[in-house]
């Protein structure tokens, strides 16, 4: 398959994109001038910004999963917020609840710490499931309903929560539902020897402090640009192939996976996929969408989506394999772009 495209772009087009790729690689260097490696997680984690995603940090302790989520709404800008998630956490400690006043006697609300641009929900899997519910209007809807009466969230907002995979005790796993809300689920691994090297140098005598490159205001401009990179009519039937493979994987010559796979990832998915490859695409200084985008990203957004069954859990199937075995099965559009149409 071949997509052929043509582009015509005016100068003054040319150098607001110039810009606005300047400002998300100032971004991206401004964070790294704090954090050590981690690309991968540093990348996803404007990506997701640029999406309207949330995103799900999931390593050890002691990986800059927490620094990483601070670093950045420093350099964004916006406010900020972090809730440290324990068992003895209630719903109105996140979203807020109504205080009676004797001396008028009335109720006022007071809303709870959502409120912000940047919430770091630190340990998410710390919280009771009745907490982690209060967390689902919050993501899915961006509002907060207190006393019958709906509270919208400041934009742009997004939810950046911790996990850690190894801790059993006092952990309450997350739910599917809310799994689900994520666009992104990013695996965050230790540092290589160069990388623990260069954190001994840069963060045991004066640690590098972030510079502020954007605001809410030029986040949200930025956000629109994502939602208008062109997705080719063959990019999209790839993203709906690929989420096709997870529901029906003998149609896509997967037949080992459909003892594996219980049930296939939702159409959030889909919706993630072009989301993300978009902010992506974006990133990389391009207002198209191509097959690879959407590869790179496909790991991260369909891995914690995948419900495995019982078998395949209990013989540690990995969910990620299991999206990379999908990719390698099937095939991309070959698309091809004219470098004289730019």
């Amino acid at each position: 398959m071949t997509v052929a495209e043509e582009r015509s772009d005016g100068t003054g087009a040319d150098e607001g994109a110039d810009a606005d790729l300047r400002l998300l690689q100032q971004s991206l260097t401004e964070v790294r001038r704090v954090i050590v490696g981690q690309d991968h997680m540093i990348e996803r984690l404007l990506v997701a910004l640029l999406a309207r995603g949330h995103c799900l940090l999931e390593g050890v302790p002691g990986v800059a999963k927490t620094l990483a989520a601070s670093t950045l709404s420093t350099v964004v800008g916006g406010t900020f917020a972090r809730i440290q998630f324990t068992p003895d956490l209630v719903p109105s400690d996140i979203v807020g609840t109504r205080v009676y006043h004797p001396s008028s006697e009335t109720f006022d609300i007071e809303l709870g710490p959502v409120f912000v641009n940047f919430l770091l929900a630190d340990e998410v899997n710390r919280a009771p499931a009745k907490v982690q519910s209060a967390l689902l209007e919050v993501m899915a809807e961006r509002q907060v309903t207190l006393a019958g009466r709906t509270h919208p969230l400041p934009r742009p907002f997004i939810v950046l929560a911790t996990q850690n995979p190894i801790e059993s005790e006092g952990v309450y796993p997350l739910p599917e539902v809310q799994r689900d809300r994520f666009l992104f689920k990013v695996r965050v691994v230790h540092p290589t020897a160069g990388e623990e090297l260069e954190i001994l140098h840069r963060m045991s005598v004066s640690p590098p402090l972030p510079g502020r490159v954007l605001d809410p205001e030029r986040l949200l401009s930025l956000q629109k640009l994502a939602d208008q990179v062109s997705v080719h009519q063959l990019v999209a039937d790839y993203v709906v192939r690929l989420v096709m493979a997870t529901r029906s994987p003998a149609e896509y010559g997967l037949r080992d996976l459909e003892e594996a796979i219980e049930i296939g990832v939702s159409p959030r998915a889909t919706l993630g996929l072009v989301a993300a490859g978009r902010a992506l695409a974006l990133l990389r200084g391009r207002d198209y969408l191509l097959p690879d985008d959407v590869r790179d990203v496909a790991v991260d957004v369909m891995g914690h989506r995948l419900m495995l069954s019982f078998d395949a859990l209990a013989d540690g199937v990995d969910p990620e394999d299991v999206v990379r075995q999908i990719l390698a099965s099937v095939p991309p559009p070959l698309v091809v772009w004219n470098q004289a149409q730019r």
